[in-house]
């Protein structure tokens, strides 16, 4: 992502989208009622002749947006308030944009001040490069990929062999072939890891093979080649180690933190609405942990949040879609880590 223009008095911002990550902190940000503009195209019908799609320049106001990962865009729908060429616009028709990686768009809106914070770290996120990462042991390989979002699991990958065959070293190394023709296929950095051999076997592999590869790859231990031994790295760190700071793993470690101190009862964490809004008011939170979907629904979690970052408290925003974000659902959306028990 890309901010090309912004005008915090006018409250006028202007982003070039570049990755499915993007699209997501965007959907996260908009508003009913904001404005939005873009080119787009619509559908003009030509007397008793047949309809055609135009490209125009709409502005409109905000009713709905909705993140469309799979089909890798950002629908936002709303009113046309205005739009060029003006005969291939319907005013206070609705209408709805398909944003894409590589859209540009205008946002006209009342900022708040952790809005503009998380268009800059997305900003900065999209200048990092994306992590795969690859859990395996001696039968089945699962890959996934970290976004801002979540993570998004890909191609599992087995070997087809078995140590009562003959030819079952044959089948291994045809095993490693296809995990690291899958790592050839993409050009990010990757974790490797497992709780076994089959890692290093994977690492010998490489090196015989592609030993350029190995520039790119990381090789760590975990208890588990399922999707369970993806978070397990996420809790240690070792994406953060390889990455820089990741927002999956920021959020694992604070909530077990959160969780830590609640199993200790020393005071040092709440959650819900009303006990967040009391250390708040307080001036007592160290960081404030908010589930991204509650931010928008509640009106009173919105206030909080403005009132904390007065507070010089630190807002950590939780994906909805993340492990560390259903945890956090749990305990009302939203949560805190305080600087000082309150009695």
């Amino acid at each position: 992502m890309r901010i090309t223009h912004f005008d915090r008095k006018e409250g006028e911002m202007k982003l070039h989208l570049e990755t499915l990550d993007d699209l997501w902190h965007l959907e996260r940000v908009l508003r009913e009622g904001d404005r939005v503009e873009t080119r787009t195209t619509r559908s003009v019908k030509f007397g008793e002749g047949k309809e055609e799609r135009k490209p125009v320049r709409i502005l409109l106001e905000v009713d709905n947006v909705e993140f469309a990962e799979f089909a890798n865009r950002l629908r936002v729908g709303g009113n046309i308030i205005s739009g060029s060429p003006e005969e291939f616009v319907q005013l206070r028709r609705h209408h709805t944009f398909d944003l894409e990686p590589g859209s540009r768009v205008k946002i006209i809106k009342p900022w708040k001040a952790y809005e503009v914070n998380r268009i800059e770290k997305a900003v900065k996120q999209s200048k990092r490069p994306l992590v795969r990462i690859i859990v395996m042991d001696e039968n089945d390989a699962t890959t996934a990929i970290l976004r801002g979002y979540g993570v998004s699991y890909g191609p599992e990958i087995s070997c087809s062999g078995s140590k009562r065959e003959g030819n079952y070293e044959e089948k291994v190394r045809q095993y490693y072939g296809e995990v690291a023709s899958y790592i050839s296929k993409h050009p990010e950095r990757f974790i490797v890891a497992g709780p076994g051999f089959a890692k290093d076997g994977l690492k010998d592999f490489i090196k015989e093979k592609y030993p350029k590869l190995l520039e790119r790859v990381s090789f760590e231990s975990c208890s588990t080649a399922e999707k369970s031994g993806v978070n397990e790295l996420l809790k240690r760190g070792v994406v953060a180690k390889i990455s820089g700071e990741a927002q999956l793993e920021q959020e694992e470690k604070l909530i077990e933190e959160f969780i830590a101190h609640l199993y200790k009862e020393d005071g040092l964490s709440t959650y819900g609405i009303e006990e967040v809004n009391l250390a708040v008011g307080s001036r007592a939170v160290k960081k404030l942990l908010v589930l991204d979907e509650s931010l928008r629904k509640d009106k009173r979690i919105e206030e909080i949040a403005e009132n904390a970052e007065k507070g010089r408290a630190d807002l950590v925003f939780f994906s909805s879609q993340s492990n560390a974000g259903h945890k956090l659902k749990g305990f009302g959306g939203i949560a805190a880590l305080l600087r000082f028990p309150l009695g």
